[in-house]
């Protein structure tokens, strides 16, 4: 287990490294950044300073090495627009956009997958064709357009909850949370919503083919000859075999709602680190860009090992050959 946890580690470098490669080439090698940070009426001798002080009158290669130089000291650079470290600005927004995710990927998942199992232990029940049918509707329907339609609906036309912002907060631990309070709840429940709504239709039918599949098979068999009852088979067996798809997907969608939560927080203004980069994209702010990016490859990488020691947990076979 431990060869393989050094092995896995060992990957996530590599992958890292490659990511920096592709992130320093793709954002700091193309264009002229010097043209966002001064303006075109100024003297030749500024701008020779500046790109100096840079470090962009240094051959390419070596600018990438002062680049990854700075990424292992977990110096990420300095905004152009903010003025800050980069590090600590991703940091100040990332809260919001955890609270969001969190709140979003596991709900969906608690009410996903029950759903989807009894939609597999009985799919010609009227109500399993039913939440079926809705989750035809999650996959299919963009989720700018359903959040749109969520703020016109309890915000506009029925004034229950408001249409964006993160409202009140609490600090734990020298953190920001709107978990915490009611108004926070009721800014917090839109956007999450419009997040859920898609992974919660993705987890019904994962949970629904798995459990159609594992309901054929010998272990249920075995179980209710034993007399076990319906539920217990539901919950000790069939939800123990379909565990690791689903644990798979939910790593690989908190991860991509971490990253990528960025239309639902531009619609509902929630002050993340999607709406962040929007912002430094509009901006040419290149250093939140390739800190966004290395924290997201790195958000990815550690997801993924996660889920790995995850799949050991839930399989003897898999700790008895990790071993």
């Amino acid at each position: 287990m431990l060869g393989f946890v050094i092995g896995r580690l060992l990957q996530a470098l590599v992958v890292m490294l490659a990511i920096s490669a592709l992130v320093f080439v793709g954002v700091y090698a193309v264009g002229n950044p010097i043209d966002v940070l001064i303006g075109p009426d100024v003297t030749q001798e500024i701008r020779a300073q500046t790109i100096a002080r840079y470090g962009l009158d240094q051959p390419l290669w070596q600018q990438y090495l002062v680049f990854l130089g700075r990424l292992v000291r977990g110096d990420l650079g300095h905004s152009f627009v903010f003025n800050m470290p980069v590090l600590d600005l991703v940091l100040s927004r990332l809260p919001a956009t955890l609270e969001l995710t969190l709140v979003a990927v596991l709900g969906a998942t608690l009410l996903g997958v029950p759903i989807g199992m009894l939609a597999g232990y009985r799919p010609e029940h009227p109500l399993s064709r039913l939440a079926m049918g809705v989750s035809v509707l999650g996959f299919s329907v963009p989720t700018f357009w359903i959040g749109l339609v969520l703020i016109l609906v309890f915000a506009v036309w029925l004034g229950v909850l408001p249409a964006g912002g993160r409202g009140p907060t609490v600090e734990v631990l020298g953190v920001q949370w709107s978990v915490l309070t009611a108004e926070g709840w009721k800014h917090l429940l839109l956007p999450a919503l419009n997040l859920a709504l898609f992974k919660m239709a993705m987890m019904m039918r994962l949970a629904r083919a798995g459990t159609r599949e594992v309901m054929l098979g010998d272990a249920v068999r075995f179980a209710r000859a034993t007399g076990q009852s319906e539920f217990t088979i539901l919950r000790q067996h069939v939800l123990r075999l379909i565990a690791i798809p689903i644990v798979t997907v939910f790593g690989l969608e908190l991860g991509a709602t971490l990253a990528f939560a960025v239309v639902t927080e531009t619609i509902f203004s929630w002050p993340g680190v999607g709406k962040l980069i929007i912002d430094s994209i509009q901006s040419l702010d290149r250093p939140v860009m390739v800190g966004y990016l290395m924290l997201v490859a790195l958000l990815f990488t550690a997801i993924n090992l996660a889920v790995d020691l995850v799949y050991a947990l839930l399989d003897p076979r898999l700790r008895t050959r990790l071993a």
